[in-house]
């Protein structure tokens, strides 16, 4: 292990219970079987902090190493992947610039990117920028922070949500998803970089698609909810190990169209379309909230939660925790690891060990974005992650169509 690997790993089992700490251990032993079978790993992420964590450039790197073999995540993360995943940007009053105040967001700041010439040049080409405003800006009085990329920051947040409407035509045209054509022209340290780099599925989920502002519309705009469904479908069903990070809405996990084991592929399958189960599956989930790990111990000393259902019961008066759906589909699998803990910390863990006991380097470690490692990771991020290219994207386009 690379010495400054070796510390990022010690600080994060500082953080850890010891609990957690075991079950890793056994989540990566899962990982690597399943890896030295032949088998494949797939991740469903939510948005904020697999971000702002690192995860997501993390999963890249797990990606281009040949352990993590497909990614489910938000509209919310793919527009910030399309803006280089972190920028730096400053924050100064909107309305001393000449801004309408109602177009404001709360507190009536406006932020400037502090992006390269060659990113700002590219955006030029493509989008009328409004040169007064940006010399205002960059005359302004401000705060500089590292934010998740794009968003409101002008002008690359205007500019992404205008690519991705001619992103979303050219998808169609092309039979692609809007995933797919946007990774052609993304950074390879994103995750829809990386799975067009190595032809790996990336899918935004159906309950993760609004995010992003317009770039989450054009998302759920390129291909049907069925398509989506389907796609997102045939990755779980290949997976052995299925992980959760930090996502709160995973019903298409665990109570999706297509899924027969906690799920509503009864009917589907009843019909001779094609299904999947999660049965004999692992599945891994990263979350803060402790009643996940309450709820999976009731149900593993007496089947609490499979009676609950059976006799139609109402789970979050039984057992006095707020029952988020998807605690019932995976308290329930048998297969299921409770990982309690912050993502920060506990990815780290995971990724060395699987790469270690898998004898595959990696380039890239995250650490938890309030230690010195996880600063300068992110300042990493902010330098080396760069934002979506168009010409990029239409080359790569091109080689497909054979052109």
């Amino acid at each position: 292990m690379k010495t400054e690997h070796a510390a990022v790993a010690a600080l994060c089992r500082e953080r850890l219970e010891e609990t957690t700490l075991a079950r890793i251990d056994g989540a990566v032993g899962r990982i690597v079987a399943a890896k030295e079978r032949g088998g494949k790993v797939a991740v469903v992420t939510g948005s904020g902090p697999n971000i702002h964590e690192g995860v997501t450039t993390l999963l890249a790197g797990l990606m281009r190493a040949g352990i993590v073999d497909g990614v489910s995540t938000s509209s919310a993360v793919v527009s910030h992947e399309m803006g280089g995943t972190l920028d730096r940007v400053k924050r100064c009053p909107g309305a001393p610039l000449g801004l309408p105040p109602e177009i404001l967001p709360r507190g009536g700041e406006f932020e400037l990117t502090l992006m390269s010439p060659e990113t700002l040049a590219e955006i030029r080409r493509h989008t009328q920028v409004d040169e007064g405003l940006l010399a205002r800006l960059e005359a302004a009085e401000g705060k500089t922070i590292i934010k998740a990329a794009g968003n409101l920051g002008y002008p690359v947040g205007l500019w992404l949500e205008r690519l991705s409407q001619e992103i979303m035509t050219l998808a169609r045209g092309e039979g692609l998803s809007f995933e797919e054509a946007a990774g052609l022209g993304a950074d390879p340290w994103t995750m829809i970089g990386a799975g067009a780099e190595r032809g790996l599925p990336v899918i935004v989920t159906v309950p993760q698609l609004i995010g992003g502002g317009a770039v989450g519309l054009n998302i759920g705009d390129t291909i049907s909810l069925r398509e989506r469904a389907t796609r997102l479908s045939r990755m779980l069903g290949s997976a052995d190990v299925i992980i959760e990070s930090a996502v709160a809405l995973t019903q298409e996990i665990h109570d999706g169209p297509f899924e027969r084991y906690t799920g509503h592929g009864m009917w589907s399958a009843w019909d001779g379309h094609p299904t999947y189960s999660l049965e004999g599956k692992t599945l891994v989930r990263v979350d803060l909230d402790p009643a996940l790990d309450q709820v999976c111990a009731v149900e593993r000393s007496g089947g609490a939660v499979q009676r609950a259902i059976a006799d139609g019961l109402p789970k979050t008066k039984m057992f006095k925790v707020p029952f988020r759906m998807e605690m019932s589909g995976f308290a329930r699998h048998e297969g299921s690891i409770p990982l309690i803990g912050d993502i920060g910390a506990v990815w780290p863990l995971i990724a060395l060990g699987a790469a270690e006991r898998l004898g595959v380097g990696l380039e890239f470690l995250s650490a938890p974005q309030d230690t010195d490692p996880g600063r300068a990771m992110r300042e990493w991020i902010v330098r080396e992650v760069k934002p979506v290219s168009r010409e990029k994207m239409l080359r790569g386009m091109a080689r497909r169509a054979g052109g």
